[in-house]
């Protein structure tokens, strides 16, 4: 079966301070964070992946630079959150697994080589570093069996953050897309996963990344650590 993928490419990325969308911004090594996202999908899945892009702001600038992509527009990417651009990708592909990652995260190529395991025995997903936790970010916390919990930027006592690489199963899919609908219009797509856990008992693992590096590019400054890498 083809893999499905989606990037979350809908806002505005109005903190880095850029006329054009955040994926769009140019790295040290000459491709754009976009443009490191697709090798790393094709170095670890081939070239019959398929990769919708879930777009808003300046549409036809991502559009443009990347053509052989599908893509999803969300028309209220000013007014909604990753978790209602999420919905509408999820609902054009079909009933496989499906792994999506937020638009603006530079990352190691092997993440995805490490995650192979996982989507090939179709178990649902979160990309996590272990090797620190910040107030800003996205915190998980987890059970005796090793199953995520709590996800969210409240999280008390967090073990570590998540990077915004996932992955949903075939079987957890129909609970998970039913709580991206009913969640708020501001949500991240963290609060459907969460809910998907209390109320539809989904079991997600963590996948640790902790030896490899993953920066979801928000400010200045996230940008030049991200350069160090690439």
């Amino acid at each position: 079966m083809t893999l499905q993928t989606v990037i979350l490419a809908a806002g505005m990325g109005s903190r880095l301070g850029r006329s054009l969308p955040k994926s769009l911004t140019v790295l040290n090594d000459g491709r754009s964070i976009m443009g490191q996202q697709h090798a790393n999908i094709r170095a670890a899945f081939g070239r019959e992946a398929r990769i919708t892009t879930v777009v808003g702001y300046r549409a036809e600038t991502i559009i443009e630079a990347f053509p052989d992509a599908d893509y999803v527009y969300n028309d209220r990417y000013d007014q909604t959150n990753t978790s209602k651009s999420l919905l509408r990708a999820l609902g054009t592909t079909g009933k496989g697994g499906v792994l999506w990652m937020n638009g603006d995260v530079v990352f190691d190529p092997r993440i995805l080589g490490r995650a192979v395991a996982f989507i090939e025995r179709d178990q649902s997903f979160v990309t996590v570093n272990t090797s620190k936790v910040s107030d800003e970010e996205v915190k998980y916390r987890i059970d005796a069996e090793g199953f995520i919990t709590e996800l969210s930027k409240t999280v008390v006592g967090g073990i570590g953050e998540a990077v915004g690489i996932n992955y949903i199963s075939s079987r957890d899919k129909k609970a998970f897309m039913r709580q991206l609908h009913r969640v708020d219009d501001q949500d991240y797509f963290e609060r459907g996963l969460e809910l998907a856990i209390i109320e539809d008992g989904v079991r997600l693992e963590p996948m640790d990344i902790s030896d490899l590096y993953a920066v979801e590019v928000d400010f200045a400054e996230d940008l030049e650590r991200a350069n160090q890498y690439v």
